[in-house]
């Protein structure tokens, strides 16, 4: 997988760049991240490979919902409280063997902000009493060094077109940074608040 990733990003003209890769004290975990992209998802995996929490959409995508499935993902359909009730469970049993990696914005952004982080998820951390990261994911111009929005995938934006602008777009820097574990929290809100705060505050310092 994390070959495959690595290659995927080549054709994309992506460059990764990960920071903090050794506060990776487990083996199993749940990961935070914001979210920009579809591409982001391969961004960690060319890392490390993770298993992932999508919208249950990504399911019918050509192509990259395939890869979906064949990468473990879970699919969660968003709006309905049972199943997000049965996905906190199913999380929190595979957290004892797995890395998973939430999304908790619950959407995509242009990279320059995080949207608020929903709780639910975070929930199944507390359930399995496993440890938590956070990794906030840019995106930087390789010739100019500054921030670029050409990997969101925000709005009416469609997939074809989303991967069109990264062709045509110059080289690309993908730049993953990785917190310290966690404090052990009881509480989903306040590990939620926590996540968001370290990530909004390294998109900050790297403005």
């Amino acid at each position: 997988i994390r070959k495959w990733c690595k290659q995927l990003l080549g054709i994309f003209q992506m460059r990764l760049s990960v920071i903090g890769a050794e506060q990776l004290e487990d083996t199993h975990y749940l990961m935070a991240a914001n979210h920009i992209s579809w591409i982001d998802i391969h961004v960690i995996n060319a890392f490390k490979p993770h298993y992932f929490v999508a919208k249950s959409e990504v399911a019918s995508w050509p192509i990259f919902g395939w890869m979906a499935k064949q990468l473990g993902t879970l699919f969660i359909e968003r709006g309905k409280s049972n199943s997000i009730r049965n996905m906190i469970q199913e999380i929190a049993e595979q957290l004892s063997q797995k890395a998973i990696c939430i999304f908790p914005e619950g959407t995509s952004t242009d990279g320059w902000q995080v949207a608020p982080f929903k709780p639910n998820l975070f929930e199944a951390a507390i359930v399995a009493s496993t440890p938590v990261y956070v990794l906030a994911i840019q995106y930087f111009d390789l010739q100019t060094g500054k921030k670029t929005t050409a990997p969101a995938f925000i709005g009416d934006m469609g997939l074809v077109d989303s991967m069109w602008n990264l062709i045509c777009s110059p080289p690309i820097c993908a730049q993953i940074s990785i917190s310290e574990k966690l404090p052990a929290l009881k509480d989903r809100k306040a590990l939620a608040e926590l996540s968001q705060s370290l990530i909004t505050a390294q998109l900050r310092d790297t403005r």
